[in-house]
């Protein structure tokens, strides 16, 4: 998580704790007017964090791993204060929700639609200024220039933490609470709008200061500006919601008094022990579930059937070409074994053929999904689902991912499948859950991704292509199945 922070997309997280922290100081008051009664009902929170962290440990999953750290720390605060003082600070316990990073596959979702929006509404402000510009996708044709809007520019980077600040304010603002959902509400729209009027500004400044207005202290210093810019747009929607009805001097309790006598404060001798019996149970449950982690080897290295390296480069008619992937990309990806081969057919048309084996699929070490990296390398998803390749047997069929994809006028059809421990998945969650299962029972986490994308040639239909990664398939799934360890590790 601390990892995760170190990047531009989540620096904001830093804050967090600290604006949690401070949320429960300021309900100080209202704490010691209560008795602390700790609770047997905090183990129901404490038991779901421990649930996750296995979950999340064995199946190779950080968000996982995440929500389990948010529920322990929820379980032990209730069980040492009981569930009236959790109640007056549960608001800190959802703010800290937003220091943990978007599973990969949802943050790549949301940065390409926000892109696409901003693109969009950018060319649009850019008419309205007088200029003349065309959008392709996320490229933006000035006529003079192209200019891109990358993941950094998707606004993603304002749009979570704008949503945190209008949550804040929305929590401070003593109003009605469909004014408060209101005001919290209108920081997507707002975060999305800002962004595009960076990305217009950015245009018409790059006709006057050339490529510094796009890249370097000013493109920073800009989307710094744009942010900042928001607060002022904040008041003055909550000045405008203060005018409407219902009229209320405040939304919720008034504090109290810093001030007020302490001697009033009704104290007992459950106050002053801290180690209850509940809390000494939840220590112990914790101590045990990092025992058996630590202790344990719950998975074992489960070497490739036959290198891949020694895949043929012969496939019924079908001839490869190996190609050989840069080390940065290696390291990123952590297989245990690959093969990039460029398979043709007689009539010269190809078919990309990519497999990555896993002997041991952990914590960032596991299967990264083409659904999550083709739209990271700037591939738009025109259709995406389900399909099946009928198997040479002629009995039985192989499920897949069917994704038709564009990139600047390029299209391109893929299909691609998840080889794990015998089993042909298709859905993340499903890796996650078998990895879980798997570890459990059978000591073995070890699993592959097969992809297979060929052009969809302008002379050809989208069928066309769709025949020929079908014959492929079908030709290329036999020989695979001597490489890849399948249920028994015996075959």
């Amino acid at each position: 998580m601390i990892s995760a922070w170190s990047g531009e997309e989540y620096s904001y997280c830093w804050f967090i704790p600290f604006v949690a922290l401070y949320i429960i100081w300021e309900k100080r008051v209202e704490l010691a007017r209560l008795v602390s009664a700790p609770s047997w009902q905090g183990l129901a929170p404490l038991g779901v964090g421990v649930l996750f962290y296995w979950l999340g440990e064995l199946g190779g999953e950080y968000t996982t791993l995440y929500l389990s750290l948010w529920f322990v720390i929820i379980g032990i605060v209730w069980l040492h204060i009981g569930w009236r003082k959790m109640r007056i600070i549960a608001f800190a316990f959802m703010v800290m929700l937003a220091m943990f990073p978007l599973p990969n596959f949802i943050y790549t979702r949301v940065t390409v639609w926000a892109k696409m929006i901003s693109s969009q509404l950018g060319v649009w402000m850019l008419h309205m200024a007088g200029m003349s510009a065309y959008r392709e996708g996320n490229i933006i044709d000035l006529g003079f220039t192209l200019l891109q809007v990358v993941d950094a520019c998707s606004g993603l980077r304002y749009i979570l933490p704008m949503m945190l600040f209008g949550l804040l304010l929305a929590y401070w603002f003593k109003a009605h609470i469909w004014k408060r959902t209101a005001l919290f509400l209108s920081s997507l729209p707002l975060s999305i709008l800002l962004n595009s009027f960076r990305i217009a500004l950015t245009g018409i400044l790059y006709s006057v200061l050339g490529a510094s207005a796009a890249e370097g202290f000013f493109h920073g210093f800009s989307g710094w500006l744009v942010f900042m810019a928001s607060l002022p747009v904040f008041l003055l929607e909550m000045f405008v919601l203060k005018k409407l009805p219902p009229k209320e001097k405040g939304g919720r309790a008034a504090q109290v008094s810093a001030g007020e006598d302490a001697d009033r404060f009704e104290k007992t001798k459950n106050d002053k022990a801290f180690l209850q019996p509940p809390l000494i149970v939840s220590m112990a449950v914790l101590l045990l579930t990092a025992g058996l982690s630590h202790a344990i080897e719950f998975r074992q290295h489960v070497a490739i059937g036959k290198p891949l390296s020694q895949f043929p480069l012969q496939v019924g008619e079908w001839k490869g070409a190996r190609e050989n992937m840069e080390q940065q990309f290696r390291d990123a990806l952590m297989f245990s074994d690959y093969i990039i081969a460029n398979f043709t057919d007689p009539q010269s048309k190809s078919i990309n053929f990519y497999v990555a084996y896993y002997q041991d699929q952990r914590k960032g070490e596991a299967i990264h999904s083409p659904e999550t990296c083709l739209p990271m390398g700037g591939w738009t998803f025109i259709e995406e689902g389900d399909a099946a390749v009928s198997l040479a047997d002629g009995k039985s069929s192989l499920p897949v991912n069917r994704a038709f994809i564009e990139k600047t006028g390029v299209r391109e059809l893929a299909y691609y499948w998840f080889p794990q421990r015998g089993r042909t998945l298709t859905k993340l969650y499903q890796l996650k859950l078998y990895a879980f299962w798997d570890s459990l029972t059978k000591q073995r986490a070890d699993g592959a991704l097969v992809r297979v994308i060929t052009p969809v040639y302008p002379s050809e239909r989208l069928e066309d292509a769709e025949n020929r990664l079908q014959s492929f398939t079908r030709e290329i799934v036999p020989v695979l199945d001597g490489y890849i360890p399948g249920k028994s590790l015996q075959q």
